[in-house]
């Protein structure tokens, strides 16, 4: 009885595949070595491997489950891992809506993580209140924290939420390993009331 399943046991070329590996930083090689800075080669791990920490209130919620799940696959840029330990994540998703009493919690989930981390605010609410023009709630999370990406949309596509996780990758990557020592960065922080 034949198996039900064959396997082609000859190797195919990658480019067959549709597969894009990653780009190797710019450097100098040659037979047997590869030279270039660490600036980028750590901007090219930190780059693939963000820990993801979502804090979803609301709709926008929603639509980041549909950006996890098995059609659009945000593991496949490195965020495999979803982590919801603020202590163990570098990146944080903010999505929905943020009520005033919940802008001290965002912060101090915020400060809770370690350096070096990046915030996206993913939908209307979180990027500025939305349609909840009231008293109650927050026009904007960059009220508490420093945010690095806004993504708009009321609840934005998963389509989206993958583009603002692409523009937070490409900022990783091509940010110094400096920049959080500078006084730009130092002053960022302090008027948000950060040491």
């Amino acid at each position: 009885m034949a198996r039900p399943v064959r396997f082609n046991l000859k190797q195919k070329d990658t480019k067959d595949w549709g597969i894009n590996m990653t780009e190797a930083p710019e450097g100098f090689g040659g037979e047997g070595f590869f030279a270039t800075s660490l600036d980028k080669v750590v901007g090219m791990a930190r780059k693939n491997s963000l820990w993801p920490l979502p804090f979803a209130t609301s709709c926008c919620g929603i639509e980041f489950m549909a950006t996890m799940g098995s059609h659009y696959d945000l593991s496949r840029f490195g965020a495999e891992r979803v982590g919801f330990s603020p202590r163990q994540c570098d990146l944080l998703m903010v999505m929905g809506t943020i009520a005033k009493k919940m802008g001290p919690v965002v912060k101090q989930v915020y400060l809770q993580m370690a350096e070096p981390r990046w915030v996206i605010a993913v939908g209307a609410c979180a990027s500025s209140g939305g349609i909840f023009d009231t008293y109650s709630v927050l026009q904007g999370i960059d009220q508490v924290v420093p945010v690095d990406v806004y993504v708009p949309g009321c609840p934005p596509r998963p389509e989206a939420i993958i583009d603002g996780f692409m523009k937070i990758q490409d900022l990783v990557e091509n940010e110094s390993l400096r920049r959080r020592t500078g006084d730009k960065y130092k002053a960022l922080l302090e008027s948000y009331g950060i040491q």
